[in-house]
């Protein structure tokens, strides 16, 4: 099977419109942005679609997992409701039925000041703030009990042999369908060459997982239809999305990548951490 990505004009925009292919876990939807001590620099892109091959796997099974996997249905339950709830006020919001909108709007504040994982997130961090660590470890305890992918950050942060990736994700409301197990994910990476020699991308390889725990791997030449150079203390970024049939998800991977200032070197393997796709998100800050 086969992927597409895409590469479009200008820099992401939570806002505007897009077409989106059925079952593309990862899309290139952004414009680089190179930057450095002597200048940045914007580029503009012509619309551009290649195939990459894509690997589908399932995880195991077994009976000493099944109260676990019932909790995760449950949380997945939950966020799909989470995610409805906000698409109906934002419809009734634009069709001017403001009775509606602020019944909605209740019922979402209601719903996020009883959902068990915002609670226990907001608990933990009350309690890491007034340094109560023995009730922030039981919190982190329940919250892994209830729903461990939720302890994984929106945004991830590695270094290998001085390539630092940065990777921050956001939910994309206006692009996606939770009546329709539509869920729109947006990224931005930022990698820069902390190293002292000149380095090239060459390829991609994304491992993408959903909360039904089905994985799947996508590997790419390049990032927005570049293999981009990257010069000692200078970065790269871009940004890109990946559409999930659920609410919540995680990514990690790595980089392909190449020494260019002598002949004949071997490529190496640079990581991109895990982080979470989610449509609760959490408060890890843009880089």
């Amino acid at each position: 099977m086969h992927s597409l990505s895409f590469k479009v004009v200008g820099g992401f925009n939570a806002g505007s419109r897009m077409n989106l292919p059925r079952r593309v876990p990862e899309m290139e939807v952004g414009a680089m942005r190179c930057f450095g001590g002597r200048r940045a620099f914007g580029r503009s892109c012509r619309i551009v679609a290649c195939a990459s091959e894509r690997n589908i796997g399932d995880g195991g099974e077994g009976q000493s997992q099944s109260a676990s996997t019932s909790r995760s249905r449950s949380f997945l339950s939950r966020s799909e409701t989470y995610a409805l709830l906000k698409q109906q006020l934002e419809v009734a919001a634009k069709s001017e039925d403001y009775e509606e909108a602020a019944r909605i709007r209740d019922s979402l504040k209601l719903f996020e000041e009883e959902e068990p994982v915002l609670r226990l997130r907001r608990l933990m961090k009350e309690a890491i703030s007034s340094e109560r660590f023995e009730d922030a470890a039981k919190y982190r305890d329940e919250l892994n009990e209830i729903a461990p992918h939720c302890l994984l950050k929106c945004a991830s942060d590695a270094t290998t042999l001085g390539i630092r990736v940065q990777v921050r994700s956001v939910y994309i409301e206006g692009r996606s369908q939770p009546s329709k197990n539509q869920y729109f994910f947006a990224y931005r990476i930022r990698i820069t060459n902390n190293s002292n020699r000149p380095v090239q991308l060459l390829r991609r390889h994304w491992i993408i997982t959903d909360a039904n725990g089905k994985t799947e791997n996508v590997w790419g030449v390049g990032v927005i239809g570049e293999q981009p150079v990257i010069l000692p203390k200078t970065g790269f970024e871009y940004s890109s999305a990946c559409p999930l049939t659920t609410a919540n998800g995680r990514m990690e991977g790595d980089f392909e990548m190449k020494y260019i200032d002598r002949v004949g070197e071997q490529s190496f393997n640079v990581a991109i951490a895990p982080f979470s796709l989610s449509i609760i998100g959490d408060s890890t800050e843009a880089f």
